[in-house]
């Protein structure tokens, strides 16, 4: 889709292109925190590595139609994103709403306790919607380079901490069992994001521990029967 949104964009003379990469393209041994010139030192995280890849290759394709064609296609590597509207679908959540979901129906129906995958152990980096959508205006007005963006919070937390403050906010006083048979992913994910702050002016505002009550408002206002 990233491949043909480009190519229609470049025939239509589309002034500027803000294509969206991920954090999974990262190499699964990153030193932390994840700088935007080690992309390329490494293989993804294999469970993440098929869209890590297929994301980059967009990376490859902006700098060459901008060598070829002068398309001025930039390109930016979001962390992972929460907030109101999220998708809380069990099947396909990620972790913030997957563990909403969890604790505010274990709350609902007196659960004692909930199972999450993996240990716990690995670290996550989160970034606001709003915040998300303040740096993708800011790129679109400020930045013409070649070289990807990082775009996050610059704040790492452990899944464990995490679920543990969802628990809290949540009101969920059951046992959090980890189900160490799954996947724990990327052992750490965090950015640097020195570039994004020098280069369009953008620093996260809100803070973790509101933008967790936003999403958990959002979430039993109007998806408690999901």
């Amino acid at each position: 889709m990233g491949v043909e949104l480009m190519e229609f964009a470049r025939k239509y003379e589309v002034q500027k292109f803000v294509a969206l990469g991920t954090i999974c393209a990262y190499p699964k041994f990153t030193p932390v925190p994840f700088k935007e010139d080690d992309l390329w030192k490494g293989y993804p995280e294999e469970t993440n590595a098929p869209y890590g890849l297929a994301k980059k290759m967009l990376l490859v394709q902006a700098q060459a139609y901008r060598q070829q064609y002068g398309f001025n296609a930039i390109y930016l590597l979001p962390v992972n994103l929460y907030g109101p509207a999220d998708n809380f679908e069990p099947a396909t959540s990620h972790a913030i709403p997957a563990i909403i979901k969890k604790c505010v129906d274990a709350v609902r129906t007196g659960a004692r306790e909930i199972v999450l995958w993996g240990t716990g152990n690995p670290t996550r980096e989160f970034l606001y919607v709003e915040d998300a959508a303040d740096a993708i205006l800011l790129a679109s007005e400020r930045y013409d380079g070649p070289e990807p963006v990082n775009i996050g919070s610059g704040n790492e937390i452990r899944i464990r901490d995490l679920a543990t403050l969802i628990a809290k906010l949540t009101g969920f006083q059951g046992k959090i069992v980890w189900d160490s048979t799954q996947p724990d992913g990327q052992p750490r994910r965090a950015l640097d994001v020195s570039r994004a702050e020098r280069l369009l002016g953008f620093r996260a505002q809100m803070p973790l521990e509101e933008g967790l009550k936003r999403t958990i408002d959002w979430y039993t206002s109007n998806k408690i029967s999901v």
